[in-house]
């Protein structure tokens, strides 16, 4: 089973091939409506998907959506971790905490619970092993005038997604991050 943060991205021309007809999805996000559609985009292909409304900075939410997930499908075998926030350029002085945090826990330990749920089942399950993927960010090594909280948050990432690589290596789960 392959676990995706997000209800978007997923276009028609980019879907599952008729030829696969085994991929099951677990669609993680906070709104329902964008992840039904897009299961039913995936099940035009012949996925088996699992829409999964999940606050990924709510330990208890993500824990639960794993576990839902291997009484479903019983693995997983790819996480793609994509959720994300972000807020228009503002100066770091103009900046609130509550802002920042918001931030940070949206795209930086959202990744990390994910990811920590997800290398639990890959390192115990049958065959062991996995894929974790992370959306990182060019922010991360080119921050911009106004991003302090989503370039920390990126940067953050990058060094969870090396962390991860590290310790998934005993466990065959490759770790690695697309910005």
């Amino acid at each position: 089973v392959r676990l995706a943060q997000g209800g978007w991205g997923l276009r028609e021309e980019e879907g599952p091939s008729a030829n696969n007809p085994r991929v099951c999805l677990v669609l993680i996000g906070r709104r329902r409506e964008p992840l039904q559609e897009t299961a039913a985009l995936a099940e035009k292909y012949g996925a088996i998907c699992q829409v999964a409304p999940c606050d990924v900075t709510n330990e208890g939410c993500v824990k639960a959506t794993f576990a839902s997930a291997k009484a479903a499908f019983g693995r997983v075998d790819l996480l793609f971790n994509n959720a994300g926030t972000n807020i228009g350029a503002t100066s770091v002085v103009d900046f609130s905490s509550t802002d920042f945090r918001r931030i940070i826990d949206a795209n930086l330990t959202g990744s990390f619970l994910c990811a920590r749920e997800a290398m639990r089942m890959m390192k115990d399950q049958v065959p062991k092993g996995g894929r974790i993927i992370n959306n990182g960010s060019i922010s991360a090594q080119v921050p911009r005038p106004g991003g302090v909280a989503y370039t920390c948050s990126k940067f953050g990432v990058s060094g969870l997604t090396r962390t991860l690589a590290l310790e998934g290596r005993a466990h065959n789960i490759p770790v690695g991050q697309i910005d």
